[in-house]
């Protein structure tokens, strides 16, 4: 609970501290942390409880965070204010409160639906690769270290791009796009080897894998960019509001897709897992058009 602040006060200050044509960037790299810090986690805190317990674990987490609150108290602070183009007064003209904005909303909930396509990525890729792929350990951790390698380098690079380029909109359509080709190609290929290769899905096991892999970089690419961008609708006096709620449709998604995946194998197998997740994609991709009750992007 304490935690979940972090997200949209950081955003925040990076409106904040940061002019228009650098925002994406540094949102960009602010992004990294996720997979940063998970693949981090995942690297060394299963051998840590292993060798000495959950008391070390919650001990290293409680050091980690002493360390982000030392940061936190030396670096983040409102910053001095300068009549020019990279002080705060650049913020959008006042509109409507984030909450009573339509293009916060439509903004909102793109990234909450590409969030559940993410998640499944996230969650149950391990699972898939081992029961349906018969991927061993290595070939699963690859993978899975490969999406989030991707998806850091990805960030960083289309928050700098869009900042060049102004072009956020159409990057978030592009990634949506992509994602809904990439999860349509995935589901194609599970039911080709469950329903006509039956008996013989090592066949086309390096096909699945590499595709998993290029659909998790591509709904993972975005978070910097979009989060710029709706900051930028709201505004940057009011960035912290449109990221909480942001995040707030995103911890739906992290909650929501471990429950439905499930019932999705019973009913449809991992071809529809995979289908699912690109309808996902899909529906995201109009709510990213430009709308008359918003502002563009630069």
């Amino acid at each position: 609970m304490l935690g979940g602040s972090v997200n949209g006060s950081s955003g925040r200050a990076i409106m904040a501290w940061f002019g228009e044509g650098e925002r994406g960037f540094a949102m960009s790299i602010r992004q990294t942390a996720v997979p940063l810090g998970g693949g981090l986690g995942a690297l060394v805190l299963p051998s840590l409880a292993s060798a000495h317990g959950f008391t070390a674990v919650f001990g290293l987490l409680a050091a980690a965070s002493a360390v982000s609150t030392s940061l936190a108290w030396r670096w983040l602070h409102q910053p001095p204010v300068h009549d020019d183009t990279n002080s705060s007064s650049t913020a959008l003209p006042a509109g409507p409160a984030p909450l009573r904005n339509p293009a916060v909303w439509r903004i909102a909930t793109a990234i909450g639906l590409l969030c559940f396509p993410q998640v499944a990525v996230l969650t149950f890729a391990s699972v898939f690769l081992h029961d349906f792929a018969g991927m061993g350990t290595a070939v699963i951790s690859a993978s899975l270290a490969t999406v989030q390698v991707g998806a850091m380098v990805m960030r960083v690079w289309s928050g700098r791009y869009t900042d060049r380029h102004g072009n956020r909109r159409s990057f978030l359509r592009l990634c949506s796009l992509l994602s809904l080709i990439a999860f349509t190609v995935l589901a194609a290929l599970v039911l080709l080897a469950a329903q006509f290769l039956s008996g013989q899905v090592p066949m086309l096991s390096p096909a699945i894998v590499a595709m998993l892999v290029v659909a998790g970089i591509c709904v993972s690419s975005w978070h910097g960019v979009a989060y710029t961008e709706l900051a930028t609708l709201a505004g940057a006096s009011q960035a912290g509001t449109a990221l909480g709620l942001a995040n707030s449709l995103v911890f739906i998604a992290f909650f929501l897709v471990p429950i439905a995946i499930p019932g999705l194998l019973v009913l449809c197998s991992w071809a529809g897992v995979w289908l699912g997740a690109a309808i996902c994609a899909l529906i995201a991709w109009p709510i990213f058009l430009p709308s008359s009750d918003g502002r563009k992007s630069a």
